[in-house]
């Protein structure tokens, strides 16, 4: 039995089918962007990418105060990689091959360097290494790798087996053809004005559709949440408030990088912030659970203002803020300038939100005994702002 088949070769369709995925991935990406958001049109959407995107990263900052011109050039730039590049990927010339999955896996890192999108960008390079052979692969391995690479490579001449070769070359024609079948929603998709971004076609989501960015927001609004420990609530209440680990909360605090990591909790609230609070029962739920001081909620956050005080706050409510970078020659320590909009949501207590914690099934029921059993009464999925903040 041998360790490695170091005499097959990669298949083709393997190879091939790599690069048909990093092709849909950027293609689609640039085709749901000139259908969307005007500002693609008039190469004016970087103006406002890196102060709205969902978790800037330091250099966010110096990338928003760029000239404008500048700006113009990193839009155009972002359609020739995403709607002209792509088509390389598919012409089958080692150096062209390359050429295309240089530009692609360079591109990811641009992005990588100037926002927060986890995982991302990171998996996206992975296909493109297909665009390149052993013959430049071998120059990131060293001179001692690649000589017992070369002597298992002339060893396996003697375990040539021409019977498995055919039924390798059987499967591989069926895996092709399955994959061009898949393919064909996905590129009517693609050709459709009516395009869909990440979206499968097939039960096992095998060929996918992909895109990004289809539309920029223009002004960024944050979610934030405060807390108090009286029980009457006035206007000279005093209140205290939470700061989460990566998104904008306080305007002194730099933004972190987190890339390939995800605070997922934080990216919510980027959404949270364009809906209403009824929209969303697991920011409903978050507060409860910030009311009962539970400790693995507290982990997700970077400063809760009651971690260390003698009672857990009795009501929190979140307020609604526009942030705006400070400019560029600013004598400010701030990172952000911030304006209040109108509250998010009402204070509330955890009393308040019992019946609603029941009637959408996030509070857990105690076991009944068989001999005990009660018609259970449906649940309503649509009854979310049930409890009354007056």
């Amino acid at each position: 039995i041998q360790m490695l088949p170091v005499n097959t070769p990669t298949s083709r369709v393997c190879i091939y089918g790599y690069r048909w995925l990093i092709f849909r991935i950027m293609i689609g990406a640039g085709l749901i962007k000139i259908r969307g958001d005007k500002c693609w049109h008039d190469l004016t959407c970087m103006n406002y990418h890196y102060e709205t995107q969902p978790v800037p990263n330091p250099l966010s900052w110096f990338l928003h105060h760029a000239p404008p011109q500048w700006h113009k050039v990193e839009t155009l730039g972002n359609h020739i990689v995403e709607l002209l590049f792509p088509w390389l990927l598919l012409i089958p010339h080692r150096k062209v091959a390359a050429l295309a999955g240089s530009v692609q896996i360079l591109f990811q890192v641009v992005i990588i360097i100037s926002g927060n999108f986890s995982f991302l960008n990171w998996l996206t390079m992975l296909p493109a290494i297909f665009c390149f052979d052993d013959g430049y692969l071998r120059k990131l391995f060293s001179k001692t790798t690649q000589h017992y690479v070369a002597m298992a490579d002339r060893l396996s001449v003697k375990f040539q087996n021409k019977p498995a070769r055919y039924q390798r070359a059987v499967l591989n024609g069926m895996i092709g053809i399955l994959l061009m079948f898949l393919s064909i929603p996905v590129v009517q998709n693609l050709l459709s004005s009516r395009q869909q971004m990440n979206t499968s076609f097939d039960s096992f989501r095998l060929v996918n559709t992909y895109g990004a960015f289809g539309s920029i927001t223009k002004e960024r609004t944050e979610v934030i949440l405060e807390g108090t420990t009286e029980t009457v609530i006035t206007s000279s209440t005093e209140w205290q408030e939470y700061e989460f680990k990566c998104k904008p909360g306080s305007v002194t605090r730099r933004p972190c990088t987190i890339s390939p990591y995800h605070y997922r909790l934080d990216w919510l609230m980027w959404f949270a912030a364009f809906q209403q609070y009824h929209h969303n029962p697991w920011f409903i739920n978050l507060v409860a659970k910030l009311l009962e001081g539970n400790s693995e909620v507290r982990k997700l956050i970077a400063h809760d203002p009651f971690t260390n005080a003698t009672r857990l706050p009795t009501y929190i409510r979140a307020q609604h803020y526009r942030y705006q970078y400070t400019p560029l020659l600013s004598e400010s320590n701030a990172v952000w300038n911030r304006k209040y909009l109108k509250p998010y949501m009402p204070h509330v207590s955890l009393p308040q939100l019992k019946e609603w914690r029941e009637a959408n099934g996030f509070l857990k029921e105690p076991k009944k005994d068989d001999t005990q059993k009660t018609e259970e009464k449906p649940r309503d999925p649509h009854r979310m702002n049930i409890f009354n903040f007056d």
